[in-house]
């Protein structure tokens, strides 16, 4: 994408606002904590059962936990209740998605193994608060652009516009500082699979305690990531600002080149901009599942409903795996991937008329429980199914909180795929840090470079 496009998405997106803005009311935000859960989630289960209540999640580390470490299964002991191919694809179809049953049908080795559900998810009791306060306080500015009178975690507990459930996601509580090192493959056309190592830092500075939107001026985060291998791209390095409102103020974002020995300024780092980085695999806004501002789109709210999604990714987490025996040549490995029966919230994106992008339909399914999206695909002019994508979550319980230990990008025309969050061989997510805000300027990374 040009940068031009960016003007001419930005001044296309004054004249359309996205859907109307409604309100939450006090009453409605009460039951938060009593028939909904802290986090706007059915705090009951289904009527088949196969859904439980939800009473509270993971609050504190399972036995063996060291910090530092990789996070010990709770659910080591079970083993899958069925396993779904295509051989039974019919039986199970109305709890997968599109984007499963692609996947079971081009690829005969992969398979859904599917798990008895656990409601784990839990965050500290200040992220509730927070949520309780946005539901009556926050809401959409004007074009979708971002979020006004929100705080520390998801603005919408109760949503009424699919806009709003992305928004949930996009601010999710993912802690404060987070630091650690893992790879990230693709896979090229005939299968061969091509690795990168890199340190990853983060600072999420809408979630530091007792901040302002006014004092974190327009950030949701600052991220800066380093390459350690392969040789020829050692010492790469990228900074970026992410930005609440990536309209009025787009997101920043700096590169260091070993080769050019300068830092340069990265002008179109949006949208359908392909990300090199994943073989151009994917593009930016599908970095985290969704990314980025969304006034390209008209966001459909479709409604709750009841899939197999990844859940509770202990198994593929684990230290003691190596990284050749989680991607396979055209799909991880389903031994290591769990599912279980999760409530989601579906959303889907049209495109605007008279905006260009990669993908003229996406659809989104966002876990009630967390607001992460764990599943997405990905749609063409022709309204074909060219992508899908999945999170495979964990709670961190130490915190504790929720996010992925893995994300994987499955390109269904070209048979190939990305994953990134491949620590295995390397070390967790520690959030143990005490790095601060100045150490993600543009002069700091030249100071790094250098």
């Amino acid at each position: 994408m040009k940068v031009s496009f960016q003007w001419l998405a930005m001044a296309l997106s004054i004249l359309v606002p996205l859907e109307g803005v409604a309100k939450v009311t006090q009453q409605e935000a009460n039951r938060l904590g009593r028939d909904l859960t802290p986090m706007g989630a059915q705090k009951s289960g289904n009527k088949s059962g196969t859904i439980p209540p939800w009473t509270g999640g993971i609050t504190q580390p399972v036995a063996g936990y060291v910090q530092g470490d990789f996070h010990p299964d709770p659910y080591a002991g079970e083993n899958p209740k069925f396993s779904i191919s295509t051989k039974n694809l019919a039986k199970h179809k109305k709890f997968l998605t599109e984007g499963q049953v692609a996947l079971l049908k081009k690829y005969p080795s992969y398979r859904i193994n599917v798990y008895k559900s656990h409601r784990s998810a839990a965050y500290p009791q200040f992220v509730y608060d927070a949520v309780k306060k946005n539901a009556v306080t926050a809401h959409i500015q004007q074009y979708g652009s971002g979020v006004q009178n929100t705080i520390m975690a998801s603005p919408f507990p109760i949503p009424k516009t699919g806009v709003e459930a992305l928004w949930n996601h996009t601010l999710r509580y993912r802690g404060l500082r987070w630091e650690f090192t893992s790879e990230t493959m693709n896979s090229s056309s005939n299968g061969d699979n091509n690795f990168r190592t890199r340190e990853y830092k983060y600072y999420f500075a809408y979630s530091e305690p007792g901040i302002t939107l006014q004092e974190i001026d327009n950030k949701i985060f600052y991220l800066k990531r380093k390459t350690i291998a392969p040789a020829k791209f050692k010492g790469g390095m990228v900074l970026v600002h992410e930005t609440l409102d990536q309209i009025l103020s787009p997101r920043k974002s700096w590169t260091y080149s070993p080769g050019q020995r300068r830092v340069r300024r990265n002008p179109d780092l949006a949208y359908d901009t392909m990300d090199g980085d994943t073989g151009s695999i994917r593009t930016i806004d599908q970095v985290d599942m969704f990314n980025g501002a969304p006034n390209l789109y008209n966001w459909k709210l479709v409604g709750k409903t009841e899939k197999y999604i990844p859940y509770n990714a202990y198994k593929v987490h684990q230290g003691d795996l190596k990284v050749d025996e989680i991607t396979g040549k055209y799909h991880v490995n389903p031994e290591l991937i769990r599912y279980e029966p999760h409530r989601v919230w579906k959303v889907e994106a049209n495109l605007r008329t008279g905006i260009q992008h990669n993908y003229h339909k996406r659809v989104y399914y966002f876990d009630e429980d967390t607001w992460q999206i764990v599943l997405s695909e990905e749609y063409n002019k022709q309204g074909q199914l060219v992508q899908t994508s999945e999170a495979h979550t964990i709670n961190y319980y130490e915190i504790p909180m929720v996010f992925s230990t893995l994300e994987v990008t499955y390109d269904l025309e070209n048979k190939r795929y990305y994953v990134e969050g491949l620590d295995n061989e390397r070390a967790p997510i520690s959030t143990d840090v005490k790095f601060k805000r100045k150490e993600f300027t543009s002069s700091a990374l030249r100071r790094e470079a250098k």
